[in-house]
């Protein structure tokens, strides 16, 4: 019970780290994982760096991943993918450990939000996707509760999630 609730509590902190992050900084993906990395506190600058484009569907493009999502995948990489030293990994455990976590967060958010695309996760919360390289459609995006709480709870969700998820897996010890 003890796990249990340590696990709680540390997804709880994911998730108020994110939305704070968010607030603050902006850049779902980049929030999101180091909402995780604090929570967890298993910073890596270096996942941390190339998590950078995974804002707003991919560089504000609002197509691609949900940076959120993003953000918890590229943690499960840092935690649970393979390194160099086994990077042939032929029974493919490796990845295939990764590869079921990654399942579950999607599992999450089409429960929660029905997608895992940026746009589409937009229409969910928001009613609509915005063009978010459009500085007319940002400041409309920014007007509906972007950053007051709707992209927010989405990067906090996200980070709760991963954090939930590691803690099934048996990977908080």
């Amino acid at each position: 019970m003890e796990k249990k609730a340590e696990a709680g509590i540390l997804s709880d902190r994911a998730y108020h780290l994110g939305f704070g992050y968010e607030k603050q900084f902006r850049g779902c993906g980049q929030c999101t994982l180091a909402a995780i990395q604090d929570a967890l506190e298993m910073t890596d600058d270096a996942v941390f760096k190339a998590a950078t484009a995974f804002a707003g569907g991919i560089a504000l493009l609002g197509t691609g991943i949900c940076g959120g999502f993003a953000g918890g995948v590229l943690f499960f990489g840092q935690m649970l993918g393979r390194d160099r030293s086994h990077f042939a990994d032929p029974d493919k455990i490796i990845r295939r450990r990764c590869y079921q976590s990654v399942r579950k967060l999607h599992d999450r958010f089409i429960q929660e939000f029905g997608a895992i695309q940026c746009c589409d996760i937009q229409t969910k919360i928001f009613g609509r996707p915005y063009d978010l390289k459009d500085p007319d459609q940002y400041l409309m995006f920014e007007a509906a509760g972007a950053h007051t709480s709707k992209c927010l709870d989405v990067v906090g969700k996200a980070a709760r999630w991963a954090v939930e998820i590691v803690s099934e897996e048996g990977g908080l010890t």
